[in-house]
């Protein structure tokens, strides 16, 4: 297990690894969103992510609505196969979350 790390690329690119799971989240990265205030748009590599669960995909779906909430454009790309079955399971695939590059 490896606790999520998130950071700043440079030109809107912000690099996402480390594990999207119960025990890889850790209250601090609920809570901080203001990796999303550091451009427009915002590209989301998750490249990085070795593993992820619901609670992955509950944490993207809270960086969604803040974007959306901000008018922030907020992009994905190398999106886990794993988080994408996932969605898919949720009935979440047809959205653009996961209809972005990968």
């Amino acid at each position: 297990m490896s606790k999520v790390d998130i950071r700043n690329q440079g030109s809107g690119i912000i690099a996402v690894a480390g594990d999207l799971t119960f025990s890889g989240i850790a209250k601090d990265t609920i809570k901080s969103f203001a990796f999303l205030k550091s451009a427009n748009p915002i590209t989301l590599d998750m490249n990085g992510v070795a593993n992820t669960d619901s609670a992955g995909l509950a944490l993207i779906i809270e960086w969604i609505k803040y974007a959306r909430h901000h008018q922030i454009e907020l992009k994905f790309q190398n999106i886990p196969e794993q988080l994408l079955t996932l969605a898919k399971l949720s009935g979440l695939e047809q959205t653009e979350i996961f209809s972005t590059q990968r």
